[in-house]
């Protein structure tokens, strides 16, 4: 009997990964193709940002993927000046949601963005990002 393989990819998402193994992996290599990716439901179109491998809503495993493209609006964000294990070296950082529409994006302000340009309401992109330890996530910048 031979060895399996095991699709680990998404130990290479985020500053932490909690987790290496998911039925979600291909969304890492999205983030490596510089796109930031969900899932939509194929039965009921249901979208999902994080992606998802089922439907909440109507409990189809038939997802597809869509790109996070366009304009998302800011609609609340919060500065952290404390964090959670394995993001002490990040602090501070923001926090934010942004609204497309049909779904909501969750992450990170671009630290570059000075605190004083922040409003919310204002318009965002969701971009990829790779970070210094080479790991991959996506960053909220001004449109």
């Amino acid at each position: 009997m031979g060895k399996r393989e095991v699709d680990d990819r998404f130990k290479k998402f985020g500053t932490v990964s909690f987790t290496s193994i998911t039925k979600v992996n291909d969304f890492v290599t999205k983030l490596e193709e510089g796109k930031v990716s969900g899932t939509c439901c194929k039965g009921c179109g249901e979208k999902y940002f994080p992606p998802r491998a089922d439907c909440a809503k109507c409990l189809s495993r038939e997802m597809d993927w869509f790109d996070v493209q366009g304009k998302g609006i800011l609609r609340t964000y919060s500065k952290l000046e404390f964090a959670p294990i394995g993001f002490e070296a990040d602090v501070p950082y923001s926090i934010a949601l942004l609204d497309y529409g049909d779904y909501k994006v969750f992450g990170r302000l671009d630290s570059s963005i000075p605190d004083d340009e922040v409003k919310i309401g204002m318009e965002m992109t969701t971009v990829t990002n790779v970070l210094s330890n080479g790991q991959l996530n996506y960053i909220f910048k001004k449109a």
